[in-house]
């Protein structure tokens, strides 16, 4: 892969030329009388996860890190203050309230104002989680996040040989500590979720971690595909075909797992898979789960541990710093967020008949090139033509069907990535029942259904 490009704070200059010519080429919304642009609004490009890198302090130094973080005694010299932090969340509440807020760094948990933070956020009504390596995770602390109502956290596990770990991790011992802090996390009800990096090094080592994790008590196993950025700019990523086989066998592991969700992050063939396996799955956009797929700028921002605002880490395009203009501003008026929103895909990303519900990973081409917009050359499918598969939001209801009051008050509360898709099967459940009307009961037999009687907690 290719090296990776300075944040664009406004200016364009050089090799892409200037900010007008660069609007011209990769910025300008398609029509939005065409194809799945037809009838969106707002509402849909609400953001419903926000990644808060609030710090670039580390207690690891880790081979793949895009953020290139540094020792904790270091790297905090202008990140955003607590106060800054503060009013950041208050104006993301101003946007969605309902979003997942994911507080990492860096490790956040180095940052001594960071539970003050996550306490403000839970405050809001957000849903907090925090993106960390484990190793300082206790009792005591895991204790805390329970109390502050955080939901959970995600810790870090790249293979079942702690030398191997230790060896990515880059400090002897990470493995042994994060495993330390996945069992402080279980004994205090804190509830965790695995994150796997696949790289040469581990990926065959997958159906082993997974089978792991769930033994463990994991909530969720989300597999990320590494973009070589950052500090990881010199590794070598995993073959397409290689990418393609994982993929696969994650497709086929989501039903295996009773009360762990199994899930690919920064693959969005992933969706062109579940759907090529069974059109009606309910993991893929046609069906209204709205948390896959490329999110970047369309549902999903970063925020850089000094305030700029990026449609996703491995993409350092800055649509502005939240220092000098809210959230909302950016959020909604950003000419790079629209070229996500309403993007002129090229290559075979653009003639593609899965472009709606997986559009390719835009941080590949970007940070190979240049171009976001360009084809994804991880992805092996060759595009036969034909009508577009469409997301579930633009593909009209057969009859909408009634929900009580109180029904309608637990759909509220359903995470907002979520909430589609839920509301489409109780939906089509319903009609195929000759059910008028929806209550709570009917949601929690569906629910008990999906999930057995322990509701999952991490549904992202």
């Amino acid at each position: 892969m290719g090296k990776s490009l300075p944040i664009f704070n406004g200016s364009l200059s050089g090799t892409f030329g200037s900010f007008q010519q660069q609007v011209t080429q990769f910025f300008t919304p398609a029509n939005k009388g065409e194809g799945v642009y037809d009838g969106r609004t707002v509402d849909d490009f609400k953001p419903y996860l926000v990644a808060l890198n609030l710090t670039k302090r580390c207690n690891l130094k880790c081979d793949h890190c895009y953020l290139d973080a540094t020792t904790k005694a270091a790297g905090g010299d202008d990140e955003l203050t607590t106060e800054e932090c503060v009013r950041l969340i208050d104006q993301i509440a101003e946007v969605n309230k309902g979003c997942l807020l994911v507080i990492t760094g860096g490790e956040p948990l180095v940052r001594p104002d960071i539970l003050d933070i996550a306490r403000h956020a839970v405050k809001l009504g957000f849903m907090v989680v925090f993106g960390t390596n484990g190793m300082l995770i206790d009792d005591r602390t895991a204790r805390t996040l329970v109390e502050i109502g955080v939901m959970g956290v995600g810790i870090s596990i790249d293979s079942l040989d702690p030398v191997k770990h230790n060896r990515f991790r880059g400090v002897p011992g990470a493995w042994e500590a994060a495993v330390a802090g996945i069992e402080a996390s279980k004994r205090n009800g804190l509830q965790f979720q695995i994150h796997f990096s696949a790289q040469p090094m581990n990926y065959q080592e997958l159906p082993a971690v997974i089978e792991w994790a769930h033994q463990l008590g994991a909530r969720v196993l989300n597999v990320f595909f590494m973009v070589c950025t950052g500090r990881g700019e010199e590794l070598t990523d995993i073959t397409p075909a290689q990418y393609e086989e994982v993929l696969g066998y994650l497709v086929n592991c989501q039903d295996n797992y009773k009360g762990m969700l199994v899930r690919a992050r920064c693959a969005p063939h992933f969706k062109r898979l579940a759907y090529e396996k069974d059109p009606n799955s309910p993991i893929t956009k046609a069906t209204g789960y709205m948390g896959g797929g490329c999110l970047a700028g369309t549902n999903y921002a970063r925020v850089t541990p000094n305030g700029e605002l990026t449609p996703c880490p491995y993409m350092p395009l800055s649509a502005g710093n939240v220092r000098q203009n809210s959230f909302a501003d950016l959020w909604d008026k950003s000419d790079i967020f629209n070229s996500f929103r309403y993007p002129h895909l090229k290559g075979k990303c653009g003639d593609c008949e899965y472009s709606d519900i997986c559009g390719g990973c835009r941080a590949r081409p970007y940070v190979d090139h240049g171009d976001w917009l360009d084809e994804d050359q991880w992805c092996l499918y060759t595009p036969k033509g034909g009508e577009k598969i469409k997301v579930a939001f633009n593909v009209p209801e057969e009859a909408e069907v009634a929900w009580d009051e109180a029904s309608s008050l637990r759909l509220s509360r359903i995470p907002y990535f979520l909430r589609a898709m839920v509301k489409k099967g109780v939906e089509k459940h319903a009609r195929e029942n000759g059910i008028a009307v929806i209550t709570v009961e009917l949601m929690e037999e569906l629910r008990k259904k999906r999930f057995g009687n322990d509701a999952p907690v991490f549904k992202f």
